[in-house]
């Protein structure tokens, strides 16, 4: 039986201008381009600096309490990083044991980080603001969106967002401006030159915004576009369906599909020089391809699929799909936004060991079994256990609760790391 949810991708092994980069024990969240290299962050809560062109990883950052959901490469050659603990982290060239700078407002994860003028920082939260860093520290705190705030940018000219609700905003010393209303969730946002922007949608759909207002849109898939990138007149966008499609920005026009970068894709950035793309997704690695072409640079790694107990459940794995970005099923997998599901029924809440939790799990006052699992996704870990930073997801189909259960049963007894 085969668990195609959660791929394990051979190493061919690196050498100069390799093609794929590991060393992420979850799905790769956001990329930054750097002066000296690449950064990468992930649901793993860490932060890798690379050198790109020898495929190694020069640094190691795990500080951060929760998954890494945003980069942002400042002026200095440092990085700015922001996640699920709220938090937005500065760190200097070349990387350090800890950052040299933190700030601290934001009440629930932090899904975006833009550099704008003076310095600026901006981020998009999903307690709904959007934070306007200046350099001493301070923020203003700019609030209009019904929900999530997933995406800023600086057009050059002002400050944009896109959240949940389905809205782009501008701001500027006034307030805010509603610029499109699309009703449905936006998952990313990214300046364009001319001062547009470019909006990721829940339905697969990017929107390109003129700075008179105008909007065309580009098909890019049927599954929610979740990051964006443009150099050279193209625009890369990426998937949670695992596709990469690069448009041309002033035709509209599609120039290639990407095949093979990893289902979903996360995160994406072209280099410096705009010739050259890269991905990071679900199977944990960062992907280089032509960006001219979309062709891969360098040999693809074929695809193991790994080999599940018998009678695990083909349905509850299909339905555990959306648990895998946080939780492995091995008990020696790479560090992971969550704890491995290793043994869980029977274990105590907030006991795995080496597990930062946060406090609200850390009580312990539950026991795992296959009741209180069903229990915590039919009402949602918000009411369940709340305070947690656990992200509220809902299982209301009974079927597909007792495929899940059945499912974890086997996967999650007497199995190891391959």
């Amino acid at each position: 039986m085969r668990l195609w949810l959660a791929a394990a991708l051979l190493t061919l092994g690196f050498g100069a201008g390799a093609q794929e980069l590991r060393g992420h024990g979850g799905p790769v969240r956001a990329l930054a381009v750097l002066p000296d290299g690449l950064a990468s962050a992930g649901f793993d809560q860490a932060v890798i600096l690379w050198d790109a062109e020898r495929g190694q990883a020069r640094r190691v950052m795990r500080w951060h309490g929760g998954a890494v959901n945003a980069l942002a490469a400042l002026p200095d050659g440092g990085l700015a990083s922001a996640g699920e603990d709220g938090r937005i982290a500065f760190w200097p060239l070349g990387g350090a044991a800890a950052p040299v700078r933190v700030l601290e407002g934001h009440s629930a994860p932090v899904a975006g980080l833009a550099l704008g003028p003076d310095g600026t920082l901006g981020s998009a939260g999903w307690d709904g603001t959007v934070r306007l860093w200046s350099t001493d520290g301070t923020a203003r705190v700019l609030e209009g969106h019904q929900g999530p705030v997933n995406g800023i940018a600086w057009t050059g000219t002002r400050w944009a967002s896109a959240g949940y609700d389905g809205t782009v905003r501008a701001w500027d010393m006034q307030g805010g401006q509603l610029l499109a209303e699309f009703g449905l969730p936006q998952h990313a946002l990214l300046a364009l030159p001319g001062g547009g922007l470019a909006a990721g949608g829940a339905d697969g759909i990017v929107r390109l915004i003129g700075a008179d207002g105008a909007v065309r849109e580009l098909g890019a898939g049927s599954r929610p576009v979740v990051a964006l990138a443009a150099a050279g007149g193209r625009l890369a966008a990426a998937s949670l369906g695992g596709s990469v499609t690069l448009w041309s920005l002033a035709e509209g026009r599609l120039l290639a599909t990407l095949e093979g970068p990893g289902l979903p894709v996360w995160s994406v950035a072209f280099a410096a020089d705009g010739r050259t793309l890269w991905t990071g997704g679900q199977d944990r690695l960062l992907r280089r391809w032509d960006a001219a072409s979309g062709a891969p640079l360098g040999p693809l790694a074929p695809v193991i699929e790994e080999t599940l107990p018998a009678g695990a459940d083909l349905e509850g794995a299909r339905v555990f799909r959306a648990c895998s970005a946080c939780h492995a099923l091995a008990p020696d997998s790479g560090p992971m936004a969550g704890p491995s599901l290793h043994g869980i029924f029977g274990r105590r809440m907030g006991s795995l060991p080496g597990y930062p939790y946060s406090p609200r799990l850390a009580r312990g006052d539950i026991t795992w079994t296959p009741e209180t699992v069903a229990d915590l996704f039919t009402r949602g870990p918000d009411v369940v256990t709340p305070g947690t930073t656990m992200p509220v997801q809902r299982l209301g189909n009974p079927a597909e609760m007792a495929a899940l259960i059945r499912f974890l049963a086997v996967a999650t007894a007497g199995r190891s790391a391959r």
